[in-house]
C-alpha cells in the first residue's frame, strides 16, 4: 500500500465499545443525566433502533449541552420521536413489569404504524438472475445497482433518523440482505447498463476487510465486469468510528483492498455520512479522510435537513465549506424520509429550500457541488429548485435528479405551493393540472413487479421502450 504505517496515538488506539439499552446506564456521561431522560431513553428505545459507541460519546457529544447537543439528538432516543399514546403505551409496560416477549409485541405494532418500508420497497426493484430474484439486491436506477451484505446490516451507531431502521430491531421479515457474492457478479455482468455498484447496508464498513474482500474482490478481476465503473461503499464510519481506517486490527487490510479497486481502473466512492459540522472536528476524523485520499479513494458527502439536528443554514455551510478543505466533495442534501422518527425530524419543504439556498450561498463554488433539498420519492430523486411566482400562481419549481424513466431526469415541473407539505405525495400540481407529467407513466410502470431492469433489460432496451418498474427501494447514495 503507498500510504505509510501510521501510528496510532491514545484517541485513535481506542477499543471499539458499544453503547445499547443493555449498557448505557453505566456510562458515567449518561448517569449524570435527569432521571426524564432516562425514562426517555428506556422507552424510545424499545421501539427505535438505539446504538451509540465510546467514542460518539465521548469526542462528539457536547454533554454540556444535552438535551439540546445536535450529536446527542442523533444517536440517543428523544421523547418527542413517537407519538405520545405510543410513549405512555410503553411507559405503562416497563411500568407494570410486563414480560420482554408483551413489550417487544407493542413495539412491533407501533412500528408497524411508522411506515417502515416508505414506498413499496420490499415489494419492488428487487432483480432477477436466470429467473429468481435477489432479495438482497435493488435495481431502481439504470445505472446503479445496490447490495446489501447480509454481515453489513448493523452500523457502529444508529442515527435516529435512519429511514432504514426497521434492519436494526429484529424485524427480520423487513431486512435486506444477501450472502451470495458470485450472484452479484454474476447479475452485473448481465446487464452491462450497469455502472455502478453500492454497497449498503446498515453499513459495510462493521464487516471485517476479509469479509468485505469476497464481496469486491470478485468485481475487480481483470477481465469481469468491464461495464462496472464505480465501486461504491455508503458508511457512517468516518464519523462514528474513524478508527477503522487507521487502527484496527484490519486497518491496513481495508486500505490495501480500497486501493485494489483504484488500481483496478475502478473509481472507490466513498459514501459518507455527515450530518453535523462537529462531526468533521476530531483530529482521527481528519486523519481518516487525509489516509483515504491518499490512496485515491474519492469520499462524497451526504445528509438529510433534520430538525432539531441541523435545520440551520450557517451549520450547513460551515459543514460544507469543511468537507471541501478536507478534499471531499459535498453530494447531497436530502429531505427527511416519511418513516420512523419523521414526526422529530420533519421540515416543510419550503423552509428545506431555504435553508440549502442561504448555506449555498454562503460557500465557494468548490462546496456547490451538493444538490438539494432532494427527496427520494416514487418516481425518483425530486429536487425543490424553490418557491416562485408563475401565471398569477405560486408555486413550488421542481425537477428530477434522477428517475425511474431516465428521460424524466432534469424535467422542470410545478405543484401548488403548500406551506404545510414535507413530502412530495403532499404537493397537487400546479396551473389546474390533474397531474405531474410522469403520473400516468408512473401508474403504468407499477403495475409491474420486481426490478426495472429485470428479464434482460438493458440500456438499449430502455432507449426504445420503458421496462416495467416497481417501487422504490431509496438508494440515500444512488
Amino acid at each position: 500500500m503507498t500510504t505509510a504505517s501510521v501510528q496510532p496515538s491514545a484517541e485513535t488506539s481506542e477499543r471499539y465499545e458499544a453503547i445499547t439499552l443493555k449498557n448505557w446506564r453505566s456510562i458515567p456521561q449518561v448517569q449524570a443525566l435527569p432521571s426524564d431522560l432516562h425514562r426517555d431513553i428506556e422507552v424510545v428505545g424499545r421501539v427505535l433502533p438505539f446504538k451509540s459507541n465510546r467514542f460518539v460519546v465521548d469526542q462528539l457529544i457536547d454533554w454540556d449541552n444535552v438535551p439540546e447537543d445536535p450529536i446527542y439528538r442523533l444517536t440517543f432516543p428523544q421523547r418527542d420521536m413517537i407519538a405520545p399514546e405510543n410513549y405512555a403505551r410503553i411507559e405503562r409496560l416497563l411500568d407494570a413489569g410486563a414480560a420482554t416477549d408483551e413489550i417487544t409485541a407493542a413495539a412491533n405494532e407501533i412500528r408497524l404504524t411508522l411506515n417502515p418500508h416508505p414506498a413499496g420497497q420490499m415489494e419492488h426493484n428487487v432483480p432477477q438472475l436466470n429467473g429468481k430474484p435477489l432479495p438482497g439486491m435493488q435495481h431502481k436506477y439504470r445505472e446503479t445497482v445496490l447490495f446489501f451484505p447480509s454481515q453489513g446490516q448493523t452500523c457502529h451507531a444508529y442515527c435516529s433518523f435512519c429511514f432504514r431502521w426497521p434492519q436494526f430491531v429484529g424485524m427480520d421479515g423487513l431486512k435486506f440482505a444477501m450472502r451470495e457474492a458470485d450472484q452479484l457478479k454474476a447479475y452485473v455482468e448481465a446487464h452491462p447498463e450497469i455502472s455502478d455498484v453500492l454497497f449498503t447496508g446498515g453499513d459495510p464498513l462493521i464487516m471485517k476487510t476479509r469479509v468485505l474482500r469476497a464481496y469486491i474482490e470478485p468485481l475487480i478481476e481483470p477481465d469481469v465486469a468491464p461495464n462496472l465503473r464505480t465501486v461504491r461503499i455508503g458508511s457512517k464510519a468516518p464519523s462514528y468510528w474513524p478508527q477503522r481506517f487507521i487502527s484496527d486490527n484490519d486497518a491496513d487490510e481495508l486500505l490495501e483492498l480500497l486501493e485494489r479497486v483504484v488500481q483496478s481502473g475502478r473509481q472507490l466512492a466513498l459514501m459518507a455520512h455527515f450530518n453535523h459540522a462537529v462531526e468533521l472536528e476530531p483530529a482521527v476524523t481528519q486523519e481518516a479522510i487525509q489516509r483515504l485520499r491518499s490512496i485515491g479513494v474519492q469520499i462524497r458527502t451526504q445528509t438529510p435537513l433534520l430538525g432539531h439536528i441541523n435545520d440551520d443554514a450557517d451549520v450547513l455551510a460551515r459543514m460544507w465549506r469543511r468537507q471541501a478543505q478536507l478534499g471531499c466533495i459535498p453530494y447531497y442534501l436530502f429531505v427527511a424520509r416519511d418513516t420512523g422518527a419523521k414526526r422529530y425530524f420533519e421540515l416543510p419543504l419550503e423552509r428545506c429550500w431555504e435553508l440549502f439556498r442561504d448555506g449555498y450561498k454562503q460557500v465557494s463554488g468548490v462546496a456547490r457541488t451538493v444538490r438539494g433539498p432532494s427527496m427520494s420519492a416514487t418516481p425518483g430523486k425530486v429536487q425543490v429548485l424553490g418557491v416562485a411566482e408563475a401565471a398569477g400562481e405560486r408555486v413550488f419549481v421542481l425537477r428530477m435528479l434522477q428517475g425511474r424513466n431516465p428521460d424524466w431526469v432534469g424535467r422542470p415541473f410545478f405543484a401548488k405551493y403548500d406551506p404545510k407539505a414535507t413530502w412530495l405525495d403532499e404537493l397537487t400540481p400546479a396551473f389546474g393540472e390533474s397531474e405531474f407529467f410522469y403520473d400516468a407513466e408512473l401508474r403504468e410502470l407499477l403495475a409491474g413487479t420486481g426490478s426495472p431492469w429485470s428479464n434482460g433489460k438493458t440500456a438499449g432496451d430502455m432507449d426504445a421502450t420503458v421496462p416495467l418498474l416497481g417501487r422504490e427501494m431509496e438508494a440515500a447514495n444512488a
